[in-house]
């Protein structure tokens, strides 16, 4: 185990980086965060602010003689990075796990090869993988290979006579056409794996995204028990496969009694938020006890949780302003139990994730959801 006092090291300052270090403080751990954004949320609150690129050789080696292990937030961390560090630190996850998952042609070629459900696709590299398609692929939806989030690098594509036009639109790149899936819901699983196999997941969520970004999280998820326990199953599978060491979450898509996986992310992940008012130990406790070798704690949850993201649309329209935030507290009766957390981004953008409101209780229900809906609308 690594003792309490000693440096870890965070790879990505954003939000998800944030909360790691708030939860490794609060252990009592120090923290070093290597980021290239000198005002990054999770280098601002550090010990340690590496402000370099992430693969500054010099920045590395600093890393391995300062820091004690090291982890990601985000997965487009160089896996030559990963590598790098590895040989001389404890680093979780990866650097092979990492390799696969952050790009999505790896991913899916991983997923299918292994047997794991998983909607048709097709690899396209250049002009001459857009013929010959099956018209049955489509509506489908184009999704570059790396750097894609939040409904970034993606299109939609009813037909094939619309395939090209989607593939310059996204510069060429090498990218993987996706079937549209009819789908009755998204689930996700969270789950802490340590370097000895042991697993602990966290209660299923439930997802709603607009415009491809998070949106609403309900956890547990509103689902059939055989479901839920499907999804656990397939995510620890997974996480074996992978011989994946940390957290990870895997998003899935239900149509009826069909469960097919959607990606893959190999860090904590924004449905899991909940965690952080919800469990006895959140997504970023169970990173750090990841990453010391302390065990895998509990993960069950105390109360039902629906986490609704906040973006830069809340302060930019109609026009910029500050949101109205008494409307949040200032609640008629009953009053709701809620929680704000904003991740300290000093520039708010259309699509932004800027923070998230969480609402706890014994049983959630229709009327709670409208009203968190409406207090949100206010803001």
């Amino acid at each position: 185990m690594i003792q309490p006092n000693k440096i870890l090291c965070m790879l990505g300052g954003g939000q998800l980086g944030r909360f790691f270090v708030m939860s490794a403080h609060r252990m009592g751990y120090k923290v070093a965060v290597l980021d290239p954004d000198k005002n990054s949320p999770a280098g601002r609150i550090a010990d340690i602010h590496y402000c370099a690129q992430y693969d500054d050789i010099e920045i590395l080696e600093k890393i391995t003689k300062e820091c004690d292990a090291a982890t990601t937030e985000f997965e487009n961390i160089p896996a030559q990075t990963l590598e790098f560090l590895e040989k001389k630190i404890p680093v979780y996850p990866k650097s092979k796990s990492v390799f696969i998952v952050q790009n999505r042609i790896r991913e899916k070629t991983f997923l299918y090869e292994n047997s794991f459900p998983v909607g048709p696709f097709k690899i396209i590299n250049s002009d001459d993988d857009l013929v010959d398609i099956d018209h049955k692929l489509f509506p489908a939806i184009l999704k570059t290979a790396q750097f894609g989030y939040d409904g970034k690098g993606q299109v939609l594509v009813e037909s094939l006579a619309l395939l090209e036009k989607a593939f310059i639109q996204l510069g060429r790149k090498e990218c993987i056409l996706e079937k549209k899936i009819e789908l009755d819901y998204e689930l996700s699983v969270i789950l802490a794996r340590d370097k000895n196999g042991q697993t602990a997941t966290f209660p299923v969520a439930e997802n709603r995204h607009v415009n491809g970004i998070l949106d609403l999280t309900i956890a547990p998820a509103r689902t059939a028990e055989g479901i839920q326990d499907n999804a656990k199953a397939l995510a620890k599978q997974i996480a074996t496969k992978l011989d994946y060491v940390g957290v990870m979450a895997v998003e899935f898509f239900v149509r009826g009694n069909e469960i097919y996986v959607n990606e893959i992310a190999p860090r904590p992940h924004n449905s899991g938020h909940y965690s952080l008012d919800s469990c006895f130990n959140s997504q970023f406790d169970m990173q750090v006890h990841v990453l010391t070798d302390s065990g895998l704690p509990s993960t069950i949850n105390h109360s039902q949780a629906v986490m609704i993201n906040l973006l830069g649309d809340s302060w930019l329209l109609p026009k910029p302003h500050e949101p109205q935030w008494q409307g949040l507290f200032n609640q008629q009766e009953p009053p709701l139990n809620i929680k704000l957390h904003l991740y300290g981004k000093e520039e708010p953008r259309l699509g932004r994730k800027m923070g998230h409101i969480t609402l706890l209780g014994e049983k959630i229900t229709e009327e709670n959801l409208t009203k968190l809906e409406e207090i949100k609308k206010k803001l």
